[in-house]
């Protein structure tokens, strides 16, 4: 089957060996690729914080007073460490990872687990590892997208 005919699926890019984390390594999945291509997917690669315009590497972030949802509905901040925030970054990726899914029909994501934009279960509050979607991983679910996590 030639990769045109493919299903497409987004993938945070880190996953697919782009070194685009905060701290400018990939988180290489080779077996996820494997598995994607044998089943008839065509992975997409994307980066909310680098879409949402943060550099690579960048500083570590994470939600703050609050959960991605909330983030989404502007009653929560997402800061690094330093307490610089980032919100509109995050929420600005969020907002062009939804708008690509709908440009490729796109139904489905595979996220890189335990970013704050990413992670489908868990994902960085306050400075520790919770319970919880990321940013991104949340959007897409509230818009419908079935978002799987990756560790």
């Amino acid at each position: 089957m030639s990769e045109a005919h493919l299903k497409p699926v987004l993938v945070s890019a880190c996953l697919l060996g782009q070194a685009c984390r905060y701290d400018g390594r990939d988180s290489l999945r080779t077996i996820l690729v494997e598995r994607l291509t044998a089943e008839g997917f065509r992975p997409v690669p994307f980066c909310p914080e680098e879409a949402g315009g943060l550099g690579t590497p960048r500083p570590a972030a994470w939600i703050e007073r609050g959960d991605a949802q909330q983030v989404l509905d502007g009653h929560a901040a997402v800061v690094t460490h330093a307490g610089d925030e980032c919100t509109d970054a995050f929420r600005s990726g969020a907002d062009q990872a939804l708008e690509l899914c709908r440009e490729e029909s796109i139904e489905r994501a595979y996220l890189k687990e335990g970013s704050p934009s990413c992670g489908v279960c868990q994902t960085h509050v306050d400075g520790e590892r919770v319970d919880g979607p990321g940013v991104t991983a949340a959007h897409l679910a509230r818009s419908g997208i079935e978002v799987h996590g990756v560790d």
